[in-house]
């Protein structure tokens, strides 16, 4: 295991400084396209496809509720309501789409993109209206999960916005939960229905979604549900930012970290090549499709990125695909802090096993792993070397 410098003292994460350059290519507008998902579509709003379903389940005893913190409604009859859904189905911004259940095809929900601003390459998802059908279910993360990524992966947007009244607690949770980041309160920022709201702002940057989007899919996968539908991780741990390991904290990277990581990569691992006489696996990876495949997990000292960690979650177990860190000092005990980190994200993830893997001429770290626990599971025989798999069963997660 390689080791770090010294003076790791936690630094914040960087984001572009103050008037640094940026690409002035503007973002697409997003157009009456369909998000395609595995519990929820979203469509284009068609009044006479959508409106009749949404206003049935949107209308009842929970109406009061539904439309507490949207700008209209409920409306005394469809008559109000069609009138008000019909212009909104026919403006650009905000641009509407219905959130459509794939098992039922029924209209469950719909949400906006608006303040739609190319040049700047800034977008916001707004005026959202789940049923009760479509609260607390996978297709609810699902539906905004579609929305950002379409944002980010598609169009070409670099900021997505969410903004709520502050005193919209359940939408403020949301949005921390999807990993949204809190910006600020804009106060009396508007009058809705004759009261003063101030609003929250929330924001995603393009440099964050590779690994929200990580933490979303790993959520929204059929193996995080039990048989009764519950769930087993919670978006919120997946989505978390730091993790916390014998008094210091790694935190969650984003691609402003990718040079530094790929550095550290590049250097940590420069001495195996001589031992094992072909490149290192973690030398011949796609670093921009690591951010938005895996976990990726770094610790700041007073130089920089000092220690990574690079994390897979499977159905059953975490692979530890990389631990790797800076090799110009030694004794600082970053070999022993990435793998303590890795076996505390396997905990919190809910996994009672963490897997690693090492190439056979590196007898020192194989026999490193074993002193910690580890043994010997597999020799893997690929074309070019020989991987050695090794697997530490840990302790049932705390619950």
């Amino acid at each position: 295991m390689l080791m770090g410098v010294p003076h790791d003292q936690t630094s914040p994460p960087q984001t572009l400084p103050l008037g640094a350059p940026v690409d002035t290519a503007p973002a697409l507008r997003p157009a009456r396209t369909r998000l395609i998902g595995q519990h929820v579509d979203l469509v284009p709003f068609d009044l006479a496809a959508h409106g009749p379903a949404l206003f049935a389940a949107s209308h009842g005893p929970e109406s009061e509720a539904i439309f507490a913190y949207l700008p209209n409604g409920p409306y005394e009859d469809y008559a109000a309501f069609e009138a008000y859904y019909g212009a909104a189905a026919e403006r650009d911004d905000p641009l509407m789409f219905t959130i459509v259940d794939k098992a039922s095809g029924v209209a469950v929900g719909h949400a906006t993109y608006l303040r739609i601003d190319p040049a700047n390459r800034t977008i916001e998802v707004g005026h959202i209206l789940y049923t009760p059908a479509l609260m607390r279910t996978p297709g609810g993360t699902e539906a905004m999960y579609l929305m950002a990524r379409h944002a980010f992966e598609t169009l070409g947007y670099r900021r997505y916005e969410w903004k709520c009244n502050a005193l919209n607690a359940p939408s403020r949770r949301a949005a921390e939960r999807y990993g949204f980041r809190f910006e600020g309160l804009f106060r009396h920022h508007m009058i809705v229905k004759g009261r003063n709201r101030d609003t929250a702002w929330f924001s995603i940057l393009s440099e964050e979604w590779p690994q929200i989007a990580v933490a979303m899919e790993a959520w929204l996968a059929a193996e995080n549900f039990d048989a009764a539908g519950r769930q087993k991780v919670s978006l919120a741990v997946l989505n978390a930012r730091e993790l916390e390991v014998e008094g210091r904290k790694l935190r969650r990277a984003d691609l402003s970290d990718l040079a530094a990581v790929e550095a550290l990569q590049r250097a940590a691992y420069a001495r195996n090549r001589i031992l094992l006489g072909v490149e290192p696996v973690p030398l011949l990876w796609d670093y921009g499709q690591v951010f938005r495949e895996r976990e990726v997990w770094v610790l700041d000292g007073s130089e920089g990125v000092v220690a990574v960690a690079i994390l897979q979650p499977r159905s059953e177990d975490l692979l530890a695909d990389s631990l790797a860190a800076c090799p110009r000092a030694q004794g600082f005990g970053y070999g022993n802090l990435l793998l303590a980190a890795a076996e505390a994200r396997a905990r919190a993830l809910g996994r009672t096993t963490l897997r690693l893997y090492t190439g056979e001429p590196l007898s020192a770290n194989i026999n490193w792993y074993r002193r910690k626990g580890y043994a010997i599971e597999r020799v893997e025989q690929l074309p070019d070397r020989r991987l050695v798999h090794m697997a530490k069963p840990l302790a049932d997660p705390v619950g």
